[in-house]
């Protein structure tokens, strides 16, 4: 029965120097030999991870946690927050002068200049501070915001706006999601295309946005990096991405 293997980013494929370690590169490229297919889900847009796709020749990806979803360079699946309900969110983080960064499949747009939180936080994923435009949202189609608040605040949010998601992936910055996305959801998208069941899927990931897609396939592997709510939901714990985590737990599976 055919497989395949579903890989995080940040944390899972890219190690801590952000670098996609030599012996991660050669076990996809064997499970793919093997008759394993391989996609990318990650929390970033598919700019992002341009690089990361001619390297590995992959062609299928789930981006913004599932909101942006293609099948072998076909895109199969979009979704977003509704325009009225993120104006009403960003009015509420201005007056608390928490601005947000809005991203399509091409670029990332901020609201705000020379922010300390939003430079923090984007410069953890090697991304330069993005173009202004805080009305970007309103003639773009957006598939995911970020906010920029404190873990402190966050309640403050899920309570004024019980209709979206805020998924934590910085300790400055939250992505905005549609209640309901996940990661988990865009898997079953291309599960669809494919014909395969999620017992045919295997998952890969740490973060906290990676626990849906870890509950819904039939395996699942959390990085020894790992959140600790990460690695009580899956059924596997593999070592840390940077002690050739992957391809150890890859082999330990029999996947290669």
């Amino acid at each position: 029965m055919k497989k395949i293997l579903f890989f995080d980013v940040d944390g899972t494929l890219y190690n801590s120097e952000k670098i996609l370690p030599t012996s991660a590169k050669e076990a996809l490229f064997e499970a793919r030999r093997k008759g394993y297919e391989l996609a990318i889900a990650t929390g970033r847009a598919p700019f992002m991870i341009q690089s990361l796709l001619e390297e590995l020749d992959i062609n299928t990806y789930i981006t913004f946690n599932g909101q942006y979803v293609v099948y072998k360079g076909e895109v199969v699946y979009t979704n977003g927050i509704k325009k009225d309900e993120l104006a009403e969110i960003i009015a509420f983080g201005e007056a608390r002068n928490e601005p947000v960064v809005f991203l399509d499949d091409k670029q990332m747009i901020a609201s705000v200049g020379n922010d300390h939180k939003v430079a923090e936080s984007l410069n953890t994923l090697k991304y330069p501070y993005p173009k202004l435009d805080s009305s970007y949202y309103m003639q773009n189609n957006v598939y995911q915001t970020l906010i920029f608040m404190e873990e402190k605040d966050e309640l403050l949010y899920r309570e004024a706006f019980p209709n979206v998601q805020f998924v934590r992936w910085h300790r400055y910055s939250c992505d905005i999601l549609p209640k309901g996305g996940s990661k988990a959801a865009g898997i079953e998208k291309v599960l669809e295309r494919m014909g395969l069941t999620l017992e045919d899927a295997i998952a890969f990931g740490d973060g906290i946005n990676d626990i849906e897609m870890l509950q819904a396939v039939g395996t699942s592997i959390a990085m020894g990096n790992g959140h600790e709510r990460v690695k009580a939901v899956a059924t596997h714990v593999a070592d840390h991405v940077d002690e050739d985590g992957i391809a150890k737990i890859m082999r330990q599976l029999n996947i290669i």
